[in-house]
């Protein structure tokens, strides 16, 4: 399925008192960019935030969902058109909307997804890789090849998949030879103010045990591990990349009612932690409108936890 709406445009004139020598900053720091979030199916997921965050950022926003793998889950699915409608009311005048299924287990997927969303205005200059496989994990002990591989495919494999094909729409290279372990390309100066974005999301695995989440810790750790590669790779084209770790942020799992772990010891811990509560969606979700804005062009290549002090 793929959906594209378009809004007419409308010009907006405001006036903003400046002091002296400082830059105009634009109320819509994202207005003119095109941003694809992938993992958005439900209205409690940090995707679904991190969508219209930036579409209230003035972005056009394509969203990569895949309905199947909740409707699986012990917190269920929910209603792909109020997804959808939930995030077009946030788009600014002149922004564009367009959604997509697909199944990133599928090797061909990643490339597919990234056209689709990069015909929707023409341009891509955003990426967050949200989505992730949940569910079906064991400890060391219960761990078996399909399990591992499965979450690999997901929550790694396609994630650099999508990077490099966002990359390489975004400034495709002119290397015809591969690179060879240790080589360095040339840099080529970028304009800072131009540059595409990438965000990663892992799980917070380095802070301490994932009991019964083998699959899932290694799958995210992997992630981690490789975003300094990834980013001076891609700051060469002219793309920043950081990682995020949200913290432990209820999306449903942290419910009495749907959550897939013991809860008593989470929550006399958690009631000890500065702020006394699990994150919510839009806590990641500023973070990262942020970092995909002018004003976050210098943090490059990082791997950010926002948990409101949980690990203190």
């Amino acid at each position: 399925m793929l959906v594209i709406d378009r809004f007419p445009v409308v010009t907006l004139v405001t006036t903003l008192p400046l002091n002296e020598g400082s830059p105009v900053r634009p109320p819509l720091p994202l207005r003119g960019k095109t941003a694809l979030v992938t993992g958005v199916s439900r209205r409690k997921g940090i995707g679904y935030a991190i969508a219209r965050q930036l579409a209230e950022l003035g972005a056009s926003v394509f969203i990569h969902h895949f309905a199947r793998h909740d409707a699986e889950q012990p917190w269920g699915g929910d209603s792909l058109d109020a997804v959808t409608d939930g995030i077009r009311s946030a788009l600014t005048p002149g922004a564009s909307f367009g959604d997509d299924d697909a199944d990133l287990a599928d090797p061909a997927a990643p490339a597919e997804l990234i056209d689709r969303a990069l015909a929707l205005t023409g341009r891509l200059d955003v990426l967050v890789c949200n989505h992730a496989r949940s569910g079906g994990d064991g400890s060391m002990f219960d761990m078996t090849a399909e399990r591992l591989d499965g979450h690999w495919a997901v929550n790694t494999r396609a994630t650099i998949l999508l990077t490099k094909h966002f990359a390489d729409r975004f400034a495709p290279s002119t290397d015809t030879e591969p690179t060879r372990p240790g080589e360095r390309a040339e840099i080529e100066r970028v304009d800072e103010h131009e540059t595409g974005r990438v965000v990663w999301m892992t799980s917070g695995q380095q802070d301490g045990p994932m009991p019964g989440e083998v699959a899932y810790a290694a799958s995210k750790a992997a992630l981690a591990g490789l975003t300094k590669t990834a980013a001076s790779e891609l700051a060469r084209r002219g793309i920043v990349l950081n990682t995020v770790n949200p913290g432990p942020v209820n999306t449903g799992y942290l419910d009495a009612e749907t959550a897939d772990r013991p809860l008593d010891d989470l929550n006399e811990f958690i009631a000890g932690t500065p702020f006394g509560r699990f994150g919510t969606p839009s806590d990641p979700a500023r973070l990262i409108g942020w970092l995909a804005t002018d004003a976050g062009r210098w943090i490059v290549g990082q791997v950010i936890t926002s948990d409101g002090g949980f690990t203190l």
